[in-house]
């Protein structure tokens, strides 16, 4: 799983603000191999319904930015192109893009869409075309068939066939514990015990001390 992560795809949620479809998306997200999720949110903590990102809450990080401006700069300091789902006049085929290349999807906010400013900082816009009388998706289902076309050009390209993780070490450490051990995570973190090593079995590997420090937690 760790080998097929993605770390140079992702999505940015534009104030995207119903809990089914933040989860839905993170969950779509974790199907594809995108390792962070993107948020532009006023407060520091999305909601999400767990039924409906089934887990995927623990293996794909959210980090979420207080304006589109923070976000869409940080994305482009890791050299992505940023497009945006809009319908304009100079918007293209989604399946016409270069998904290969490092990409952020900027998805906008379920009623009004994506801002002005977030428009003028993207690079492109994309659009999925439609024939029905209604001209739009539910951003959750927009959000599947986007990153199911970039995972589609990246398989055919050889890029969900790496035999190691291209994820940093620590990254990749984290991630095992937090996801492959949620509730010893938790204590751990409560705690403020450091976290231990995952080996290649993934088994737990920490000290005697560390583990009665953990227990002596559960017990209270």
């Amino acid at each position: 799983m760790l080998a097929t992560r993605q770390p140079d795809l992702t999505v940015c949620l534009e104030q995207v603000h119903k809990p089914h479809n933040v989860s839905a998306i993170i969950r779509t997200a974790d199907a594809v191999g995108v390792h962070q999720v993107h948020a532009v949110w006023p407060t520091t903590r999305m909601r999400t319904l767990v039924s409906s990102a089934a887990g995927s809450n623990s293996w794909v990080n959210v980090k979420t930015h207080r304006t589109i401006g923070e976000a869409v700069g940080h994305l482009k300091s890791q050299g992505m192109q940023i497009l945006a789902t809009n319908l304009s006049a100079r918007a293209v085929d989604f399946r016409d893009i270069d998904y290969t290349r490092p990409t952020c999807i900027l998805l906008g906010q379920e009623k009004s869409g994506i801002s002005e400013e977030a428009l003028q900082l993207a690079d492109r816009d994309i659009i999925i075309p439609m024939i029905g009388m209604v001209q739009s998706l539910n951003v959750s289902v927009a959000s599947a068939l986007i990153l199911y076309e970039a995972q589609r050009q990246r398989q055919n390209a050889g890029m969900y066939r790496r035999e190691a993780s291209t994820l940093e070490q620590e990254e990749q450490q984290r991630l095992l514990f937090e996801g492959g051990y949620p509730v010893l995570a938790n204590v751990a973190k409560r705690k403020g015990l450091p976290r231990p090593q995952i080996d290649q079995q993934g088994q737990v590997v920490a000290s005697a001390e560390w583990w009665a420090a953990m227990q002596a937690t559960v017990q209270k």
